[in-house]
């Protein structure tokens, strides 16, 4: 039967209405209005559950410096870097429910340029915190029309960094939104060259879905091309092989370097990003200086 994770049996994980360990943490969530799918499957893990509904509590309706639409809006821009549909889609909700400006689900475009300025420490946490320093900070909280106080600059970057690790959950545990969840009909379709998980059977059955798997068989020959010509080039070290390797898997397109580029990507997550083209870079690659670091002894 259809359950609320791609990866896990309806059967294995706890519903409303069954007695188990969770029942009174379940009737809570009712009371509130919703039990969503991360709850179900974590619910697989009581004790887990039980502190992560208390840090979501904490985090998204606790007294706070920042007003609670804004706490959501914040939740939608960490997730769209990560093009977490469903955590996308699961917040545009939450943030009318509490009040939120419809005009600004069109887009970050359309938010206060006090949640614009977030866009640049956005990316740098999801994609590549290592590069993050105290001037992205002190921009931050100059004085100004626009600038952020201290208590909401922490809340915020919690917030942030919440979601981001949240959306890894989400797609690791290939979780599928409700059908309630109607936020745009496509919002639950992710690209084929993303990092999420599918949405529904039917997504990887689709023209997209069949692409990818073409390339993943195209690269697979190229790998068994490469090792047969390395039995027969007995020159070929094992640094040659593996640069001529990661050329064909780039030249693949298995790993493109901005699949915000995809048209098949939701419209409902395109219009959270700026610089969408930015994202992961590796930490440190051979023969390049390393990177600047935060150290703490």
């Amino acid at each position: 039967a259809s359950g609320p994770s791609t990866f896990i049996p309806l059967g294995e994980i706890p519903q409303e209405g069954r007695e188990s360990s969770l029942h009174q943490l379940l009737e809570a969530f009712v009371s509130a209005g919703r039990v969503d799918h991360v709850a179900m499957v974590m619910g697989l893990h009581p004790q887990y559950l039980s502190s992560f509904w208390k840090t979501q509590y904490l985090l998204l309706r606790m007294d706070g410096p920042l007003p609670y639409h804004k706490r959501h809006y914040i939740a939608i821009m960490a997730a769209a870097r990560h093009r977490c549909s469903y955590l996308v889609g699961l917040h545009m909700g939450e943030f009318l429910q509490v009040g939120g400006n419809p005009a600004w689900l069109q887009g970050l475009h359309c938010a206060p340029q006090k949640l614009r300025n977030l866009n640049e420490i956005n990316k740098l946490l999801a994609h590549r915190p290592w590069l993050v320093t105290k001037e992205h900070i002190e921009a931050l909280l100059r004085p100004g029309q626009d600038s952020w106080s201290l208590a909401e600059l922490v809340q915020a970057l919690v917030l942030l960094t919440h979601y981001h690790s949240l959306a890894s959950f989400v797609f690791g545990c290939g979780i599928k939104p409700k059908e309630e969840q109607d936020v745009g009909s496509s919002c639950w379709a992710p690209s084929p060259h993303s990092n999420s998980s599918p949405a529904s059977g039917d997504s990887m059955r689709g023209s997209g879905g069949t692409d990818a798997m073409q390339e993943v068989e195209v690269l697979m020959e190229r790998m068994k091309l490469l090792q047969e010509n390395q039995l027969e080039e007995e020159g070929v070290t094992q640094e040659e092989m593996a640069t001529r390797f990661e050329l064909e898997k780039t030249e693949s397109l298995l790993v493109p370097s901005s699949d915000i580029l995809d048209p098949s990507l939701q419209s409902n997550i395109r219009c959270f990003l700026e610089d969408p083209e930015f994202g992961y870079k590796d930490f440190t690659r051979r023969g390049e200086q390393a990177p600047p670091t935060f150290r703490a002894q």
